[in-house]
């Protein structure tokens, strides 16, 4: 009975608890309903004005029996300005509930106007205040939109040094529930001016209903340098190469939308010229104050293809293929060096006579260890001006699943002992007549190469039994092998591969020559070439047992008979003692019942 009376005591607090929590869910609820207007929402498309009270906590659901996304746009939000967002924000989830994936969170901070996307017919979006007093208002517009189409001329990537583009439909009216995005992304060095020469938007203070939001960056969040609506011309410039342009529009009072143009500005100084190189172009900037000090400017310009035709900002940029517009590559000991030269014409006063100087940029880039040389000589008249700075070519390493070399392997590697596994060097340039030659692949189980190292590949032979060097094969080279692991360290292993860039055409080049084994070569005459490292490459037994430990040499010590006892060993003998100690407590008991059985039993009365 005493038993049966705590049971009941129990379950009477139990579900005096549950009522409680449930009274208090029904009153948030109640309190957000009648606050502000509803939890569910089921138009094809709706504006919404939240007055929001300090200390709520309210969720919508967003759902429609279509097959369709929704998009949903907070184009206004104030809330707490000295609010942390963890405290007071705005948080949207991918579904029909807040234990869907969640889509993004915004708040007072954000520096972007919040735009989510569902993958389904429903949408949640929950909104929680803190306690501080003070005045609170958000816009949200949300309407249902087929991914799978789109408007004519919304949105592109601009990737010239200028060009212009407009709303879709101008000069006519832009087209309702549209959200187009524009990226513009000019040229290393550059930064972008955009200039509207109209906006003509719905008239509104906040610019919430259809507006055009202008971001310094390659994204959408890359921080808003405006949000513009009504009738303006505004001009903005970003602070480096990328701008993005962002036009929303609702499902009323549609007018004529913009248009827009951009330029270029070169950003670094240039006094007269600049040369930088890469593994597929030169580039070289002239100075048009410096053109026009020599009474040229850029339609005098012209290099040995006449055809390539520089691009005009501020500056005046040639970007030269090493493989096309007349370069000539030149090998000379092993080295290969690219040329071109900038002319510049002139219409004569006469047949006879001129007044403007002779003037030829040669540029010129060598390729040297992990690096290109640039060497830039102007000569004007005779005189010769002589530049030169350094700059990098581009070289990766990768495994592959297969031979086919087609499906990379993501990062971290995790392979099995004695897998196969495939290996790709890459040289990322333009020119079509190089060739990749590995030289030296060099394993180790720290990534400082330190000792110990194993050697895959040695002057081109392979030194493993399982290692196989494909042939040669453009810009790529490639062999495989199967994986192992270091005794005596973590199984974490790391490649270093020597790679050598030759010319096909050069039958005497190293990379012709193929494994060389019996007589040690002497390479260090060759200015191309290049080291690419890859790791670490873990078993897959190591995975769970890793963790985010560094990839430290950890040595084992050998064991003696007074050794101290492992952890295994402890743990065993304490899994041991304790069932023990369980099979003598039931023991015991099963005794005592026996004999409290004996000492309690009734008299038969006869």
């Amino acid at each position: 009975m005493e038993v049966t009376g705590r049971l009941f005591i129990w379950a009477l607090l139990v579900a005096s608890c549950g009522a409680q929590l449930n009274s208090t869910a029904v009153e948030g609820k109640s309190r957000c309903t009648a606050s502000l207007g509803g939890a569910n929402l089921g138009e094809t498309h709706k504006a919404l004005v939240l007055q929001l009270n300090a200390d709520e906590n309210c969720t919508w659901t967003i759902e429609r029996p279509e097959n369709r996304s929704i998009r949903i746009i907070f184009s206004h939000i104030q809330l707490d300005p000295d609010g942390r967002c963890e405290n007071e924000n705005i948080k949207v989830f991918d579904g029909n509930s807040t234990n869907r994936p969640l889509l993004g969170v915004a708040c007072s901070k954000n520096d972007f106007v919040p735009v989510f996307e569902s993958s389904t017919n429903s949408l949640t979006f929950q909104i929680v205040t803190d306690r501080t007093s003070a005045q609170r208002s958000v816009f949200i517009f949300y309407y249902y939109f087929s991914a799978g189409t789109s408007i004519p001329n919304c949105g592109g990537y601009l990737d010239t040094l200028e060009g212009s583009f407009t709303s879709p439909n101008y000069p006519k009216p832009h087209p309702e529930l549209a959200y187009c995005v524009w990226h513009i992304q000019v040229e290393k060095g550059y930064k972008i001016k955009l200039n509207f020469k109209e906006i003509f938007l719905e008239m509104d203070e906040y610019c919430r209903f259809d507006f055009i939001a202008l971001y310094d960056g390659p994204s959408t969040t890359s921080g808003l340098l405006k949000q513009v609506c009504g009738r303006e011309q505004p001009t903005f410039e970003s602070s480096s190469d990328s701008m993005t342009v962002v036009l929303s529009t609702d499902y009323a009072n549609s007018y004529r939308g913009f248009s827009a143009s951009y330029t270029s500005i070169y950003t670094e100084d240039v006094n007269t010229t600049s040369l930088s190189c890469a593994s597929d172009k030169m580039r070289v900037i002239i100075s048009k104050s410096y053109l026009q000090s020599l009474n040229y400017n850029e339609n005098n310009l012209q290099l040995n293809d006449p055809t390539c035709r520089p691009s005009v900002s501020n500056v005046v940029e040639f970007s030269i293929p090493l493989h096309k517009c007349g370069t000539i590559k030149k090998i000379e000991d092993h080295t290969i060096s690219y040329t071109n030269i900038i002319a510049f014409t002139e219409s004569p006063v006469s047949a006879v006579i001129t007044r403007q100087k002779h003037i030829q940029i040669v540029v010129t880039c060598e390729m040297e260890y992990n690096s290109t040389v640039e060497i830039l000589y102007i000569t004007e008249d005779d005189v010769i001006q002589n530049q030169s700075v350094l700059g990098k070519y581009n070289t990766s390493m990768a495994l592959y699943e297969s031979n086919s070399f087609e499906n990379p392997v993501q990062s971290p590697y995790f392979v099995d002992l004695n897998q196969t596994l495939f290996v790709q060097v890459s040289l990322h340039t333009s020119d079509p007549s190089l060739v990749v030659f590995l030289d030296t692949c060099r394993a180790s189980p720290t990534s400082d190469f330190a000792s110990p190292t194993y050697d895959l590949i040695n002057s081109g032979c392979s030194q493993d039994e399982t290692c196989q060097v494909y042939p040669l094969s453009g810009h790529y080279g490639r062999f495989q092998f199967n994986a192992f692991k270091f005794l005596r360290h973590l199984s974490s292993v790391y490649l270093k591969c020597k790679m050598l860039i030759c010319d096909t055409n050069d039958q005497t080049s190293r990379c012709n020559q193929g494994c060389i084994s019996r007589r040690k070569r002497d390479i260090s005459s060759y200015k191309w070439k290049a080291d690419s490292v890859i790791g670490p490459i873990r078993l897959k037994r190591d995975r769970s047992a890793s963790g985010n430990s560094e990839l430290l040499p950890q040595t084992r010590a050998p064991e003696t008979p007074n050794q101290p006892l492992s952890h295994l060993h402890l743990f065993s003998f304490m899994v041991l003692a304790l069932n023990v100690v369980i099979v003598a407590a039931v023991t015991v008991r099963h005794f005592v019942n026996q004999r409290m059985d004996h000492r309690y039993q009734k008299l038969q009365v006869y």
